[in-house]
């Protein structure tokens, strides 16, 4: 069965709206956690524009599943992950002007720099996930550099309004889980996955985690945050 992990990102959106104490992330991932959640995630970016190093102190020291930070691959980031040691660093590619990760990193162009920084995040003891398109070449990649788990990145399916199954970009997906699985990496996927098309991934069982942030916290403010992540989590059983 696969896990789900609950990204709290956007808990911290809201809070940081109105720069004040509320609502909280921590929060909100107890109750994921209390709700069936296997693993909190949270992004740090480096203009800080919702997750606070606050929160990622406090949440090493309080989440009880699995705590997976993404981050950009710089000298900070690293540094911060290596201190605080999350059992999962997601790396993901990071551009000031985007509302979110528009896509996977592009290991091709990256190589040297992603391999450097797998190796230094492994001598300390973390997991290390790299978020990628659905491409054999970046699989591949990702193996050669010695990552633990490629992340492959759903949202080209996920945010058409009208994607099925059948479309040519979720054979993509399917082909890229099939090829990581076969090479022993562990298989995530994650972006822009909702209540609708977790349905398409039926079957699809190497898949190891489901990464899932904005349409839970849509769904909690309007439901509350324990049904919203037990609703998915009951859909991801039914897979």
């Amino acid at each position: 069965m696969a896990g789900l992990a609950v990204n709290v990102d956007h808990i911290a959106t809201l809070r940081e709206a109105r720069k004040i104490s509320y609502p909280d992330p921590v929060a909100a991932a107890a109750l994921a956690e209390l709700s069936g959640a296997d693993g909190v995630v949270v992004h740090l970016r480096k203009d800080r524009r919702h997750i606070q190093d606050r929160d990622v102190e406090i949440l090493r020291q309080t989440v009880q599943t699995k705590l997976i930070l993404e981050m950009a691959p710089t000298p900070e980031m690293v540094r911060i992950a290596t201190n605080i040691k999350p059992d999962v660093v997601t790396l993901v590619p990071e551009k000031r002007e985007e509302l979110t990760t528009e896509g996977g990193f592009d290991l091709i162009v990256h190589k040297n720099i992603m391999e450097e920084t797998v190796a230094v995040l492994k001598n300390s003891n973390i997991s290390v996930s790299i978020f990628i398109d659905p491409e054999p070449e970046q699989i591949k990649i990702a193996h050669k550099i010695d990552a633990d788990i490629v992340e492959i990145h759903t949202g080209k399916f996920c945010d058409t309004p009208k994607a099925t199954k059948h479309d040519k970009v979720f054979s993509a997906i399917i082909d890229s889980v099939k090829f990581a699985h076969k090479l022993k990496l562990g298989v995530h996927a994650g972006h822009g996955i909702c209540y609708r098309t977790i349905k398409a991934f039926k079957g699809l069982n190497e898949i190891d985690e489901f990464s899932i942030g904005h349409s839970i916290i849509s769904m909690a403010v309007m439901v509350g945050m324990q049904q919203a992540v037990k609703q998915m989590r009951d859909l991801i059983n039914a897979l």
